[in-house]
């Protein structure tokens, strides 16, 4: 599917404010035009998903799903490895998320979801891609360089310093013209848009240079104040129990000042509990605190508990009720790679063509 845009001359220059402005016309050609639109996204299996991921991203997919949009869902196996030297439980992870992208609403005869292992050609697209990025491009990548500082490994991998050239061949494989990102994502997509407009340039026509959809995705931090992460466990997972959720949010970083406010800059923990509970209950951050008042940490923590526990009770039973069926999730994911996998060869096809690599 080749999404032709509805773009102005300076569409190219890179920025933040140019992708702002993108985002949006492309929001307003979501609307009228759904169909026309294909977007990738996905997630690496390291473990379950959490409260921060289903605001950010899991929303958002459910949503473009429902307005219409064809979304490949992609569980990034292959890249569990860039940063570690082993990748642990690998099936129960790709089964585990597949269990949440189901119970937050991905409707697999609406969404393909796969996994980067079962589709060969997406992966043998990596090769030609490499040759149009420089060594250099790929060391200022400012992604890169942060993974690089925060990895797990004694050594960097060529997996780890070629990862965005990798997520270049997930985006493009399938001709997405849609990638709902942040904007600290933005570098990774610009390779890929890079790579489109290189290889379209040398070999002929085949790809289309993807957009960015940028989210407004609000920033929760984890529990104990610092980035949410499923790895640093300050984070509750979809398939948290209630009880799970109580003792979480009771052990939650706060401060000693008892009235309740909305200010992020200031009272970045209160803020985040603050804005956890207003996402639940659909309503204004300032409201909330309002609303709380004087009643301190103890107040603050027990309205954010009810509110995130009746906003996702629907979601855990409905995975509580998936996860006594692993043939479904098996049959889903078989599915899904089955239609990835045939997209992906008519992709490689298209390139070995283009390139007179084609014997």
């Amino acid at each position: 599917m080749t999404t032709i845009l509805d773009t102005t001359p300076d569409d190219d220059e890179l920025g933040l404010p140019a992708a702002r402005r993108r985002s949006a016309a492309l929001e307003r050609q979501i609307h009228e035009r759904p169909g026309r639109f294909r977007a990738l996204t996905g997630d690496r299996p390291t473990g379950r998903l959490h409260l921060g991921h289903y605001f950010g991203t899991l929303h958002n997919r459910v949503r473009l799903q429902n307005l219409g949009v064809d979304m490949m869902v992609l569980i990034a196996d292959y890249q569990v490895l860039t940063d570690r030297d082993v990748a642990d439980r690998l099936a129960e992870h790709v089964e585990d998320l597949t269990l949440d992208y189901l119970a937050v609403g991905i409707d697999p005869d609406r969404a393909t979801v796969f996994t980067h292992s079962a589709v060969p050609a997406l992966n043998q697209l990596l090769l030609p891609f490499l040759s149009l990025v420089s060594v250099s491009e790929l060391g200022r990548n400012p992604t890169v360089k942060d993974e690089i500082a925060h990895s797990r490994q004694s050594a960097v991998s060529g997996l780890m310093f070629t990862y965005p050239v990798h997520q270049a061949a997930d985006i493009l494989f399938c001709k997405a013209g849609l990638v709902p990102v942040g904007q600290d994502q933005l570098p990774h997509l610009e390779v890929a848009r890079t790579v489109a407009r290189r290889f379209n340039s040398r070999y002929g026509p085949v790809f289309p240079e993807p957009e960015a959809l940028l989210s407004a995705a609000p920033l929760l931090l984890g529990t104990d104040g610092g980035k949410m992460s499923k790895s640093r466990g300050n984070a509750i997972t979809l398939a948290a129990t209630a009880d799970e959720t109580a003792r979480m949010i009771r052990g939650a970083k706060t401060d000693a000042d008892r009235d309740i406010t909305y200010d992020p800059a200031a009272r970045p923990e209160v803020s985040s509990l603050v804005l956890l509970a207003a996402l639940c209950l659909n309503r204004d951050p300032h409201e909330v605190a309002g609303e709380i008042g004087g009643r301190g940490a103890a107040g603050l923590k027990g309205l954010v508990t009810d509110a995130v526990n009746d906003r996702f009770a629907p979601i855990r039973a409905r995975r509580a009720e998936l996860a006594q069926d692993r043939a479904h999730i098996r049959r889903v994911l078989r599915d899904g790679n089955e239609w990835a996998n045939a997209i992906a060869d008519d992709t490689l096809k298209e390139v070995r063509e283009a390139m007179k690599a084609f014997y």
